[in-house]
């Protein structure tokens, strides 16, 4: 597991780790009964729902200009950097696929059941807040790959470094002997 999968796996897991501990720890400070923290705590995890699904749709979809400079550059990318896209492609997928079934199964109508065990209640509170942890860990997540990944094609691309560790070592060769011509043509004139 490369380093930007290792940073990005921490950063989820420590935002999800605190979200889930905040939210806990306030539901159980208010004194409200689960029924009253589930109606007031639905309307922000669905619109935490709808962001996590727009934000990661938007990724997505952007990620396809990521590809086309990634082989668009002069350098001959290893197939590390493509298998870390993947990996932002497959986790961010299954984020908009977890954020949608979250979404769905929140807005069943609980509520209005009458015989729903009040019991049911302190247990899918606790579970959506959960889920909501466990969104916004993963979309913190695929931020931070993500963020990772552009920095290496900012420095690839854009600042034009040749000794980078993704650029795959035969075109390192060929740039350093094309930047050797280049001087020995310079001092022959």
């Amino acid at each position: 597991m490369n380093t930007i999968v290792k940073r990005a796996i921490v950063g989820g897991v420590v935002s999800t780790l605190v979200m889930a501990a905040g939210t806990f720890i306030l539901g159980q400070i208010s004194g409200y009964k689960a029924m009253e923290l589930l109606k007031n705590s639905m309307s922000g995890i669905n619109m935490l729902c709808n962001t996590v699904i727009l934000g990661s749709t938007t990724i997505l979809a952007l990620m396809l200009t990521l590809l086309g400079l990634s082989r668009s550059s002069e350098s001959r990318l290893t197939d590390r950097h493509y298998k870390d896209v993947l990996m932002i492609a497959k986790s961010d997928t299954i984020l908009i696929v977890a954020a949608v079934i979250t979404f769905l199964m929140l807005n069943l109508p609980i509520r209005e059941s009458e015989g729903v065990d009040s019991a049911w209640y302190d247990t899918i509170y606790y579970i959506s807040l959960g889920m909501a942890s466990l969104l916004g860990g993963g979309f913190i997540a695929v931020v931070m790959m993500l963020y990772g990944t552009i920095t290496n094609v900012i420095l690839i691309v854009g600042l034009n470094i040749k000794d980078h560790p993704l650029i795959s070592s035969e075109d390192a060769k060929e740039a350093e002997k094309k930047e050797n011509e280049m001087e020995e043509k310079r001092k022959q004139e």
